[in-house]
């Protein structure tokens, strides 16, 4: 089979990388994407780090996304994210990428589907096309281009960058319609090892989170320790299934398998003091609570901008697991995790006697890396 050149960039956005596509440059059906985006990506490799392609081996790393002019009048561009497996198997769209869409906005403009002023604040309606769901970024623009510089370190990123605020409107129900899908704020969820108790929550991406302690847990310990421990990641595979099952997004566990990137699966537990990856010190009375998040069948270096949006909309309910082990009563929530803190802000309402989720901020930075 000969080459074939495709137009695409590389971009860094938050604590992710992923190469950008605009959708006229593929072919126009999604089924004929695959082919294109594994082998761009070096995917499938039974070495598990793509080094013939531009993935990093990991799932922060293997990721894809496609831009195209929006679909829907409250839009100023769509974005559809892609999830690309290290090992065999498809590009998995069932999810959204918070992270990568701090990149969409700049790459929005650099790619002229966004008209911006040549200098000032830059507005940008994102259209999630997996979710259904509205992001908008704010962020600076200097002559004509995302301003790159700035103040704002993000954990995880070396340097500092400019601010890219996201607002995640109405975040609720992105794959079930419901915040709480099952309609209570926590579930019993039977796995071969035994009965366990999530919160089963959807805002943003679904995730379930289960108590650290259940799990014999503190949840300050690093990736690799998770990783290296073979009964707690199949009791995670587990419980993530069984969740997954329980909220309507697969018919049973077997197919539950077969979607890989949702729901998120993670353990929280009260504030501990930690050691992040670069040796850091984090404080206990610093942090709202402990989260280790896993991601396609791999412990998180960090948090999922989408995952730590559905954290904090859960840890505003009474009731869920989230909330038990939360420090901050109101306000916004700072989730101490591997590579080191993130600073969230969430609003959830009780309406009619069921919760709904008002909406979720976070802030990120991004970069182009190169076209």
């Amino acid at each position: 089979m000969s080459l074939k050149n495709v137009p695409a960039s590389f971009w860094r956005g938050g604590t992710s990388n992923a190469l950008v596509f605009r959708a006229e440059d593929l072919p126009a059906s999604r089924a004929d994407w695959d082919p294109i985006l594994l082998a761009a990506m070096g995917s499938p490799d039974p070495n598990g780090r793509q080094l013939d392609g531009m993935g990093g081996g990991i799932s922060s790393l293997s990721k894809v996304c496609v831009l195209a002019p929006p679909s829907r009048e409250d839009a100023d561009v769509d974005f559809t994210f892609g999830q690309v497996p290290v090992g065999p198997g498809p590009v998995d769209y069932g999810g959204n990428c918070g992270n990568m869409i701090s990149a969409v906005g700049p790459a929005a403009i650099d790619l002229g589907f966004v008209a911006v002023p040549p200098d000032g604040p830059a507005r940008v309606r994102i259209h999630n096309t997996n979710t259904g769901k509205i992001i908008v970024s704010h962020f600076p623009v200097r002559d004509g281009a995302a301003e790159a510089e700035g103040a704002l370190a993000i954990d995880g990123v070396a340097g500092t960058a400019a601010p890219i605020r996201l607002e995640f409107l109405a975040p609720g129900g992105a794959k079930t319609g419901l915040l709480l899908p099952t309609g209570s704020t926590s579930d019993a969820l039977e796995t071969p090892d035994g009965t366990v108790r999530a919160s089963l929550v959807d805002a943003a991406n679904p995730c379930v989170f289960v108590a650290a302690t259940a799990l014999g847990k503190t949840g300050a310990e690093a990736p690799e320790a998770l990783a290296k421990d073979a009964a707690f990641m199949r009791r995670m595979e587990d419980i993530r299934r069984a969740g997954s099952v329980r909220m309507g997004l697969a018919a049973d566990l077997e197919a539950a398998g077969r979607i890989p990137s949702i729901p998120k699966v993670a353990i929280v537990a009260p504030p501990v003091d930690a050691t992040s990856l670069s040796g850091a010190m984090i404080a206990a009375e610093e942090v709202s609570l402990m989260v280790r998040m896993l991601s396609m069948e791999q412990p998180h270096r960090a948090v999922p901008i989408t995952g730590s949006i559905c954290l904090a909309l859960a840890a505003r309910v009474p009731g869920t697991v989230v909330a038990a082990v939360c420090s901050t009563a109101s306000g916004p929530l700072t989730f101490s995790h591997p590579s080191g803190t993130i600073l969230v802000d969430a609003e959830a309402a009780e309406r009619g006697g069921q919760w709904e989720a008002v909406s979720g901020s976070v802030y990120r930075t991004a970069r182009k890396l190169f076209s």
